[in-house]
């Protein structure tokens, strides 16, 4: 089944909003990520994408961190930013909504002159983000609970 949909950086707080609703649903709801840690002082600052069904209803949200921001989670390196916050609505799943968010955030990484972008995986996406040229390095490492492997990709 095809959904229509368009994938674009959240540019008012309605766009905000619906990015939230998305990443409760996904990462409070059905991940148990307790609420207080899921939003934080970075969503002021990070940019964020949306992709969302023609009627309005939100499908699927990320967002990329960059600068200051980024650097506490890519090892210092101010030419990298850092992914994050990605989550499809399960009801949008194996629609490429996923795929469309990652290739937007990596659009607004290069618009910002960034030369990589790294992101910190559930290990059960490792073949997802693998698919779309990123590399796990490090350990695994736990976040909310959750196992995680750092990655990077070149811009």
């Amino acid at each position: 089944m095809s959904v229509p949909y368009a994938v674009r950086v959240a540019e008012d707080p309605a766009d905000r909003e619906a990015c939230f609703a998305v990443r409760k649903e996904v990462f409070v709801r059905e991940q148990g990520v307790a609420e207080d840690i899921e939003y934080d002082a970075y969503d002021a600052i990070a940019v964020h994408v949306l992709a969302i069904r023609e009627d309005g209803v939100p499908l699927g949200t990320g967002r990329l961190l960059h600068g200051a921001a980024a650097a506490a989670k890519t090892g210092g390196d101010a030419s990298v930013g850092c992914l994050g916050r990605l989550a499809v609505a399960r009801e949008a799943r194996g629609l490429g909504v996923g795929v469309a968010l990652v290739r937007a955030i990596e659009e607004a990484a290069r618009g910002l002159g960034l030369a990589a972008v790294d992101l910190h995986a559930q290990t059960h996406a490792l073949g997802f983000y693998e698919r779309l040229g990123y590399e796990a390095y490090g350990p695994e490492f736990p976040d909310a609970g959750i196992a995680h492997r750092a990655m990077r990709r070149d811009l």
